[in-house]
């Protein structure tokens, strides 16, 4: 069994900041966990927006505090996003995520990060090996 509290995480390699400044990713769960997918606890901090676009990843998320919006790349769509808010990315969606207020959001990705990634010049994940 594997059991991790924030508190442990908080301030180590695990705890990852994006180069663009809009957010942290607090890694539960990695590849090297061996589920077959990892676990996020990320912050969208307030006043931002970012460009993601997981052409190698499917993601679902689950907001549990903070306000914020989703518009859909191109089509424009808008969709509010606040606490009980679950999206899953199904296919690759385009968007751009923007947060009126800071976010948490638990995240699932599969195939799962490694820890490392940052979102590449059109918001993606690589994939890494461990």
């Amino acid at each position: 069994m594997l059991v991790r509290q924030l508190d442990d995480i908080l301030g180590t390699d695990a705890d990852v900041k994006g180069e663009t400044g809009t957010w942290a990713s607090r890694r539960l769960l990695l590849k090297k966990d061996g589920m077959g997918f990892s676990l996020h606890d990320t912050i969208i901090y307030p006043g931002t927006e970012t460009h993601l676009w997981y052409k190698n990843h499917l993601e679902a998320v689950y907001c549990i505090h903070g306000k914020g919006e989703i518009e859909l790349v191109p089509s424009g769509e808008l969709i509010p996003i606040k606490p009980g808010t679950m999206y899953a990315l199904d296919k690759h969606d385009e968007h751009l995520l923007r947060a009126s207020e800071e976010l948490r959001l638990v995240c699932v990705f599969n195939p799962p990060l490694t820890g490392r990634e940052d979102h590449d010049e059109d918001g993606a994940y690589p994939v890494l090996d461990d």
